[in-house]
Parts: structure tokens; sequence; C-alpha cells
């Protein structure tokens, strides 16, 4: 069972890039089903007012380390190898797995043609790799014919792994709902990955990534969409994880 430090009442995996690639190859090996959530400050946020969200999280097979104040806080709590485990990082850490480890994948999520422009670069990039299918989901919930299509599309391909390109918490709440539905062994969200990996959206420089400032970057390039995101989870997380560590108030994990 991977540690966990305590995020405002999230459990925080304590893993590195390595490690977590490790418990991924080790689930796939052994057909251990679960889902594994990529966490940063939004993530959790968003659960600070949505209980069945805070659940969700609690109960993944991984919660990682997607954001530097995650990393700052498993250090805090003596974690002295915790790393950033950054949802596009891991997903090109796990294909370069996959071409010695026969693993097969799955696209689940993006804008029209983004899956399938993901799935070709990373072709490009990992000939040997096992892509074995996409599905790009209305923004909406699946309808029953939908969610009928995209059940016989996984039954028939049948993928180790199901990443999700959605919206936080739009797919983690996708993947806790579905992982009994369909026959994958695990579902990974890995959010904005699809739409960095296929040359939609661009990446913050690294030296912004390992300073904590991505958000800005981000909220930079797309200030519409991203300003109350940033703007009001940011300053919140950080009031709320200092009366943490002071033990103003306590965050109980469920």
């Amino acid at each position: 069972m991977t540690k966990r430090v305590n995020v405002l009442g999230i459990g925080i995996s304590v893993l590195n890039l390595r490690t977590a690639l490790a418990a991924i190859a080790a689930a796939v090996r052994d057909r251990r089903k679960g889902y594994l959530c990529v966490t940063g400050v939004h993530g959790v946020m968003e659960a600070q007012a949505d209980a069945a969200f805070k659940n969700i999280l609690n109960a993944a097979f991984l919660c990682t380390p997607d954001g530097m104040p995650m990393v700052w806080a498993g250090r805090l709590a003596g974690h002295r190898e915790m790393r950033r485990v950054y949802g596009p990082d891991l997903l090109l850490d796990v294909c370069a797995w996959s071409e010695t480890s026969g693993c097969r994948h799955f696209f689940y999520g993006g804008a029209a043609g983004v899956a399938e422009r993901l799935a070709q670069k990373l072709k490009a990039k990992f000939p040997k790799l096992e892509v074995v299918g996409t599905f790009t989901p209305p923004f909406r919930k699946l309808n029953a014919a939908e969610e009928k299509q995209l059940v016989e599309q996984i039954s028939t391909a049948k993928p180790d792994i199901l990443w999700v390109g959605l919206s936080t918490p739009k797919q983690e709440k996708f993947m806790a709902e579905y992982l009994p539905k369909l026959d994958v062994t695990l579902m990974v969200g890995v959010g904005a990955a699809f739409d960095f990996h296929s040359g939609r959206v661009k990446q913050a420089p690294r030296w912004m990534q390992r300073s904590g400032l991505e958000w800005f970057y981000r909220l930079c390039s797309e200030p519409r969409r991203l300003a109350r995101r940033y703007l009001r989870n940011n300053p919140l997380f950080a009031l709320k994880f200092f009366s943490q560590l002071t033990g103003l108030k306590k965050y109980p994990l469920p």
C-alpha cells in the first residue's frame, strides 16, 4: 500500500515518477483494477466543497502529486523522496515502458480529433506502442447509446490502460463511475496532457514547471477559462494549508 500524506483531507500518494511507474506496471501485470488521479491544488480545492469528489480522490489506486505544492507538502511531512508526478510526464514514461511490456492503451477524451492526434504523435515517438482505440465523448454525460458504444468498443479492444483526458473533477468522477463497467485494468486521468502532447496547447517551460509557476503560464495562455480556478483556488489553498500546518484546523482523511 502506497504511503499518503494528508493535504486538506486528501491523501496524496508519496511517489516520484519511478515509483509511480513501478506501481502501474505491477497493477497491469496482476490485473488489479483501479483508477489513478493526478492531483494538484485545483483538485484538492474542488474537493473541499464536494464530499463525493473527496471520497473519489481518497479511494483512488494512486492519487499522485501533480502540482509542486503537493510535493512541498510531502517534504514538509518528511517524505524527502517525493517528487512531482505530472500527468504529461507520467503518460510518456508509461508509453516508453509499454514498448517492451506489451501494455495496450486506449485514449478517451479531448476535443474533436485530439485523441486521434495524440495517438498518432505517441506512435511516432514510441513505434512499438500498442494503441487499440480512441473515443471522443460529448461535453455532457454519456447517454445510454453512447455508453453502450463505449462499453462495446472497450470490450473489443481490451486495453490495459484507459487514459482519460477531461477536466477535473469531471475526469475523476467519470473514472469512478465507469471503472466497474469497462473491461480495463487501469484508468488514468491526465487532463491537459491530451492537449499538450497532441500539439493543441503549448506547455509551460520546464523551469516554470519545476518552480511551481506552471499555473501562471497557463493563466496567461487561457485567462478567460482559468482565471477563476487559479486566482481563487491558489490563495485559498495557501490559507487553508497554513491553517493545517499550524494546527488551527484538522483535515481528517475519510
